[in-house]
């Protein structure tokens, strides 16, 4: 499997988590449960883009540009998540709640549409499949 196949797949599970949180009118403690299950979920799944993902584009589209872009949206959602943590109002958490996933959804498309295309342009097919087998293993998926 090829990594950018992979992190398409985590992004379709992030997907479905966010409606599940908007659907919900939960207590501000309720919500700080859930989206520290979501932030925990998140924060691996940037790691795990930027230490395999990232690295291997880094040569060919150098540190700034998308990957500094992407990189800075990372430390967005994760300020977000933490402040997230934060709040005790119900409208204000609802509010930060909401933003917090219009952010992640439009960084999602950017990986998706931009980022994804970077790697598929720059990386051939064995090393995408590479970068898979090690997202596997760190992920603790047993591929076929």
């Amino acid at each position: 499997m090829k990594l950018t196949d992979a992190l398409r797949g985590e992004h379709g599970v992030f997907y479905a988590q966010f409606a599940h949180l908007q659907e919900q009118a939960a207590a501000p403690a309720q919500v700080r449960e859930q989206v520290a299950l979501l932030a925990a979920a998140l924060q691996t799944h940037a790691r795990l883009e930027e230490e395999l993902l990232f690295a291997a584009l880094e040569p060919h589209l150098g540190p700034m540009g998308p990957l500094a872009v992407m990189r800075m949206e990372h430390d967005e959602i994760d300020t977000g998540l933490a402040a997230l943590q934060q709040v005790e109002e119900a409208k204000a958490a609802r509010q930060q709640l909401e933003r917090l996933l219009q952010l992640a959804r439009e960084h999602f498309t950017k990986e998706e549409h931009v980022l994804f295309a970077l790697a598929e342009q720059y990386l051939d097919g064995k090393a995408l499949t590479r970068l898979g087998e090690q997202w596997a293993a760190r992920r603790g998926v047993h591929l076929a």
